[in-house]
């Protein structure tokens, strides 16, 4: 029997992970919108694909929550997308209420449902449809990290010419300005980072990856970014589905790891069937220790402004 994979909101970046989904036949996709007509139209298009790329999955859009009944994994894509100028935290308010109202549906028709949230601001959010849902803290984790990792990579492979293949990266903490690229791990065929480029160049490699949401809000000056958004929700989906155990910074809850408890923030994650079934510890040294303390305090910040309104 197929997986089954409800993608919440049809938007550019819930319609490109049902599309990606698809494609990688990880499971039959439900995509919802509360506008009438749109999942329906994009449902049936993906569908009419599948002929011709050969696509043995079904794909349906919907408008009721019912349909999206015993999902195994739910994704929540929908929310306000930024503007230029705007930052991830000026959203708050308006995604949470719409986080909360998806989290209520999911508790009610997919108890047992793994939650990927991609509504921003990230860490609040899935904070938010942690505490509605009432779910275990294993099977509510946020994108982010893949994504803002996926963009070091690209800015490293892109400067040194070479395979994105060949690197590695890891970017940690709360999804925004105060994200923490950890350059000391960043290596290209197993080579230190610091031993091909100057500092000078990775500094703004570190720069450009904290604003690389921003960078694209600004050149499409109407909407975000969604093929690398949605290609990371889909390394993600694929990791817990196929139990692929594969280590990938994702918001997960913390409860005393780093020093730190009571939050969801982007760290090293463990994903298989169960979800996050571990979280791994970087040992970091001083001045990341301090950088990542930042970023701790900020996403705290965003947490109890969400508790103040729950």
């Amino acid at each position: 029997m197929r997986s089954k994979i409800t993608v919440v909101g049809s938007g550019f970046v819930g319609s490109t992970v049902a599309h990606y989904i698809a494609m990688h036949e990880l499971g039959d996709v439900v995509l919802i919108d509360i506008a009438e007509g749109i999942p329906q139209g994009k449902a049936l298009d993906m569908c009419e694909a599948t002929p011709v790329d050969g696509w043995d999955v079904r794909v349906t859009g919907t408008n009721s929550y019912e349909d999206t009944a015993n999902s195994d994994i739910v994704v929540i894509t929908a929310g306000l997308p930024r503007k230029p100028g705007m930052t991830r935290d000026e959203l708050l308010a308006v995604n949470m209420g719409i986080v909360k109202n998806v989290s209520e549906q999911i508790k009610k028709f997919s108890p047992n449902a793994i939650v990927i949230v991609v509504t921003n601001p990230l860490d609040a959010m899935v904070y938010t449809a942690w505490k509605v849902t009432g779910f275990p803290t294993n099977r509510v984790v946020g994108m982010a990290g893949v994504l803002d990792t996926a963009r070091m990579r690209w800015f490293i492979a892109d400067e040194l010419k070479v395979s994105v293949e060949d690197v590695q990266a890891m970017v940690l903490g709360g999804h925004g300005d105060t994200m923490v690229p950890v350059t000391r791990l960043a290596t290209v065929g197993g080579i230190p980072l610091h031993d091909l480029l100057s500092q000078e160049k990775i500094d703004a490699i570190v720069t450009r990856t904290q604003n690389g949401g921003a960078e694209i809000v600004n050149l499409l000056k109407m909407g975000s970014a969604y093929y690398a958004p949605a290609a990371s929700v889909v390394a993600m989906v694929e990791s817990i589905l196929k139990d692929k155990k594969r280590i990938l910074p994702c918001a997960a809850y913390l409860d005393g790891e780093y020093g730190v408890k009571g939050v969801f923030i982007g760290v090293p994650t463990l994903l298989g069937r169960n979800g996050v079934e571990k979280v791994m510890e970087v040992k970091f040294n001083d001045s990341e220790k301090a950088v990542f303390q930042k970023t701790v305090e900020h996403v705290v910040a965003l947490t109890e402004e969400v508790k103040a309104k729950l």
